[in-house]
């Protein structure tokens, strides 16, 4: 702790108070398991302060996440209640967004409207998602019969936004998760930056300069009317409404201050405390975990089953398509090196795998 704050007073902006700080990026524990967590204002990440990298870097090693929070011009309750409108929407209104799979009139495959599933009985799926995507446009059509060219192509669909006829809240909903898309973008991208300067692995950031792949997931987890018996965990029994799993990339996640989400912390699931209204959760998956030569563990989690509707949002951030997978960045083999070489290959036998990001 000393030599932390030794490097704070070396860095720190010269008006910033070192215990402020010390206060704010890494509380003092208390009786909660999670009191511990680094709570990283907005404007510090992105402007690339680098006093916070060993805050940063700290949380992340020991349990996985950290905060961040002082968002400015961010408001989570107006999403919210954007996505609370949304999902209220007649079905076939929501429909006309369905991806290729749910209407085959539709060209996207992955961005837009993903229904629900009614057969409880059957599936770990029972939820619903509203993805979207960096790609307002699409570019020319390639022609080739190149597998990856043309899913380099299929990754960039355009967003399909509601349109209802009610101006007011289509210009709104729009607006607002472009911003919202923006935001968590800039999140993922600087905790990139943070942890390559704090791990002195300045290449890192190259890997993400683009994010063909990137997707936001607006999520609803309706009410069960039944209990599928898939969803009790194999762990400890508990029954789940989000099985328990380990990301693949970056992932910033917004709970809305619901309850459920619990995090696997020496051997035991814990629930994880919401920090304030307008924050965001921040964790990474196996694939960075092995670029980063596994120094940060990709955190196992799941969402406990509650008795209301939930709303969360996922953003995941990848690199980019032709980001070399292959070695960490100390030049390791990696587990996704023992069969692809580029993040294009990877992620094409992970669409054939599942329903893109929606998981």
């Amino acid at each position: 702790m000393k030599v932390i704050a030794l490097v704070l007073l070396l860095v720190a902006p010269a008006t910033a108070l070192l215990p402020d700080l010390l206060e704010k990026l890494w509380p003092e524990q208390e009786d909660g398991v999670f009191d511990g967590v680094a709570k990283i204002p907005y404007k510090d990440l992105l402007n690339d302060n680098s006093y916070i990298d060993p805050f940063l870097l700290q949380s992340m090693k020991k349990y996985g996440f950290f905060y961040v929070v002082d968002v400015p011009d961010y408001r989570a309750a107006l999403e919210h209640d954007y996505m609370k409108q949304f999902y209220d929407l007649d079905e076939d209104v929501k429909d006309e967004l369905a991806i290729r799979r749910h209407n085959p009139a539709n060209k996207n495959a992955y961005r837009g409207y993903c229904p629900g599933l009614d057969d409880v009985e059957n599936t770990l799926q029972y939820k619903n998602l509203y993805n979207i995507g960096p790609h307002e446009t699409r570019g020319a059509s390639v022609e080739s019969e190149n597998v990856l060219e043309k899913l380099r192509y299929d990754c960039q669909e355009p967003n399909v936004w509601p349109e209802t006829g009610n101006c007011t809240f289509d210009k709104g909903f729009k607006e607002t998760f472009q911003a919202g898309f923006e935001i968590r973008r800039n999140i993922g991208r600087a905790f990139i930056r943070s942890i390559a300067r704090a791990m002195n692995y300045p290449n890192l950031p190259a890997l993400f300069a683009e994010d063909e792949f990137s997707a936001m997931g607006l999520r609803k987890y309706p009410i069960r009317k039944k209990i599928n018996s898939n969803m009790y965990s194999d762990f400890d029994g508990t029954l789940l409404r989000e099985l328990e799993h380990i990301d693949s990339t970056v992932t910033v996640l917004s709970t809305f201050n619901n309850a459920g989400l619990e995090i696997l912390y020496k051997n035991q699931y814990r629930t994880v405390p919401v920090t304030g209204e307008n924050s965001f959760i921040v964790n990474i998956g196996k694939l960075v975990d092995d670029l980063i030569d596994n120094k940060v563990p990709a955190v196992r989690h799941r969402v406990a089953e509650v008795d209301f509707d939930r709303y969360s949002i996922t953003y995941f951030l990848g690199p980019q398509f032709d980001a070399d997978i292959s070695r960490s960045m100390t030049g390791k083999l990696t587990d996704a090196g023992q069969k692809y070489t580029i993040f294009g290959e990877w992620i094409k036998d992970y669409l054939g795998a599942i329903e893109l990001f929606y998981y």
